[in-house]
């Protein structure tokens, strides 16, 4: 098991994992039910339930180029809840239910908006290490070559 996977880590990777299932429950539900009735709030939500579940799966792999991928989702997930956020104190037509990161996600108890903070710092300080022969090497002197 990576270190990313223990530990905070695996609350983390779980918090992500009920995030994904309420998000993509609720998204579900919205779409299949009330879609006229609020289309950008409902899309958004399961715009953030593909992002959980990207996140979910990604922090929990071992498979080289998951930490990036974690990295991109969390990222992602970081700007939307901003600026989701934003939109719908600013246009709050557009929200005229609630969507997951509205209100920077107050109807989650603003956990969509601390938890890819979290998620951010985790992952740096558990970032991968660099391939061997590339940590502190210098870059070549190539003045010679460009005829200096």
């Amino acid at each position: 098991m990576s270190e990313r996977q223990t530990g905070l880590g695996r609350i983390i990777i779980a918090v992500y994992g009920v995030f994904a299932l309420s998000a993509s429950a609720r998204a579900g539900y919205q779409i299949a039910t009330d879609f006229g009735e609020a289309p950008v709030a409902y899309l958004l939500s399961a715009l953030a339930a593909v992002v959980y579940i990207v996140a979910t799966l990604a922090l929990a792999s071992k498979k080289p180029g998951s930490w990036a991928l974690s990295t991109g989702a969390v990222v992602f997930e970081l700007v939307g809840v901003l600026v989701v956020g934003v939109l719908s104190f600013a246009v709050p037509q557009l929200f005229a239910h609630p969507a997951v990161w509205s209100h920077f996600g107050n109807g989650y108890g603003y956990i969509p908006l601390l938890l890819p903070v979290l998620g951010l710092w985790w992952l740096f300080r558990h970032r991968p290490a660099e391939p061997a022969g590339r940590a502190g090497q210098a870059a070549p002197d190539r003045s010679e070559e460009a005829g200096a």
